[in-house]
């Protein structure tokens, strides 16, 4: 090995030297870990308050699942970070979020936590038997971008309709995020939250009656397994993990020069998902935009030491599911209007990037649009949601095509 060689690859195994993460911070880690934690809860946490909401969990089972996807979240976070030296960041499934919202209500509770369980097995598989690109590799990129954009599309548009019923708030939250965008982009999805919160209350929209602090408790509910509900959740769950979170989240580790091996990351989120799912985590995989934040020189102007600000994020994880049952609290306050519209914005990225992405490969785009179509419509057949049903349209649009091209 050259000695020039050595600095690229040092981020991929524990450098040589004494881990000493404190000697290693900085105050740029510590905001960066900070700003990463504030963006995944700010930009997504509705998405599952809004499907527990929808699917009449109780609070008490809403606050677990906080704290289960929080402290898989924190572990894994930490632990990965400090072994490999690296700024890995862990998160939930967005996307498997927003296609719960649609899904939950479906099934029983105990039938979905055994879907979680068959996507965190999947997971699980893949990492452990180092399938993963070759897998990815069988689902055409157009068709996976077009799936997530359908997944995500219903809860894009619910800022518009509930702008039907709370016109004032909604108007005030959408030119907020706007203005915000443009001058500090960043910071648009939280001060949207802020400034929608204020709104709300100058509105006579707030309802503190039933808010409370409180530590979250794990509530356990043993599992009930239905090959309708594996296939219409599990399958899709799985599908949205490794193709919107998986997939992006090792491109941004290697895009600022991480050569971290990807096959200890994923089964270590698939077992940590495995084991977290009775207690409400519909699934932890690796992080893109939140991840983003502490790879970059913002985080520590020392690549070596930007491991520092995934470890943070990872102690404001713990923090945030240690106080889970007080977040939901928070959250039962706020107007629905206020919820639908703050994750309606925080996913008008994914939703451009998806079709952007999705119509690229002029060879894919007839099948993509396919998939979107299908996944959006809300299509429901043998009891299978159309997340799943999406991707089989796109996949045989896409076959039938190219052999027809051949």
């Amino acid at each position: 090995m050259s000695p020039s060689s050595s600095p690229e690859l040092s981020p991929a195994a524990t450098p040589p030297g004494r881990l000493n993460p404190f000697a290693d911070t900085s105050l740029s880690a510590v905001v960066a870990g900070f700003v990463a934690m504030m963006t995944g809860y700010t930009s997504s946490l509705v998405l599952m308050f809004q499907a527990g909401q929808a699917a009449h969990l109780t609070d008490a089972q809403i606050s677990s699942w906080i704290w289960a996807l929080s402290i898989g979240m924190a572990v894994c976070t930490i632990g990965l970070s400090l072994r490999y030296r690296a700024p890995i960041v862990i998160a939930w499934s967005t996307p498997g979020a927003a296609l719960l919202v649609a899904s939950l209500p479906q099934v029983p509770y105990a039938v979905a936590i055994g879907a979680f369980i068959v996507c965190a097995l999947l997971l699980t598989v893949v990492g452990l038997t180092g399938w993963f690109d070759a897998l990815m590799r069988r689902i055409p990129a157009g068709i996976a971008s077009a799936l997530l954009a359908g997944i995500l599309f219903e809860i894009g548009i619910e800022i518009f309709r509930a702008a039907q019923f709370q016109t004032a708030l909604v108007l005030t939250m959408f030119f907020t995020y706007l203005i915000v965008k443009r001058l500090a982009p960043r910071y648009a999805i939280v001060t949207t939250l802020i400034v929608g919160t204020a709104a709300a209350g100058a509105l006579g929209l707030l309802d503190f009656s039933h808010f409370h602090v409180a530590l979250a408790h794990p509530v356990f509910t043993m599992p009930a397994f239905s090959v309708a509900a594996s296939v219409s959740i599990g399958i899709p769950l799985f599908v949205v993990a490794m193709a919107s979170q998986n997939v992006p989240g090792m491109a941004v580790l290697r895009a600022d020069g991480y050569t971290t091996p990807s096959a200890p990351l994923i089964s270590t989120t698939g077992i940590a998902s495995l084991l977290l799912a009775p207690f409400g985590s519909h699934g932890i995989n690796l992080a893109a935009i939140t991840a983003a934040i502490c790879t970059g020189p913002e985080a520590h102007e020392n690549r070596d030491k930007r491991y520092t600000a995934a470890v943070w994020c990872g102690i404001f994880y713990l923090i945030a599911g240690i106080f889970g049952a007080t977040i939901a609290a928070l959250f039962a306050a706020l107007p629905k209007a206020l919820v639908v519209s703050v994750a309606a914005l925080a996913l008008f990225g994914s939703i451009m990037g998806g079709l952007t992405n999705a119509m690229q490969d002029v060879k894919q785009r007839e099948a993509a649009l396919v998939t979107f179509m299908v996944t959006a419509s809300g299509l429901t057949l043998l009891s299978i949601g159309s997340a799943f049903w999406g991707l089989v349209a796109g996949v045989l649009t896409q076959l039938v095509l190219t052999a027809r091209r051949a």
